[in-house]
């Protein structure tokens, strides 16, 4: 069965989305930036959602997690939830 582990940041806006992106992308800890800004619970575990699989996440989340690279930071991918920075940790 194939898995993955993530951690995202969510947002409201797709600008805010935007603007944590060139933070992070310019040295700011993803962790840090997750805890300050993320409005989803996993914000408090610097953005970590864990290990799944296939279908347990939306499906704008699965396309990303399972056809892109590790360790490379994507978005803004938008859902019904808002405006979401996305990295996967590890894949097999």
């Amino acid at each position: 069965m194939a898995w993955a582990t993530a951690r995202h940041i969510l947002v409201a806006t797709q600008e805010e989305c935007n603007t944590l992106k060139g933070a992070i992308e310019n040295g700011e800890s993803f962790e840090s930036t997750a805890a300050e800004h993320s409005k989803c619970p996993s914000g408090r575990k610097g953005g970590d959602l864990g290990k799944f699989s296939p279908g347990q996440m939306v499906p704008e989340f699965d396309k990303a997690v399972f056809n892109g690279d590790v360790g490379v930071l994507y978005g803004p991918i938008k859902t019904q939830f808002g405006y979401h920075l996305l990295e996967v940790t590890a894949r097999g």
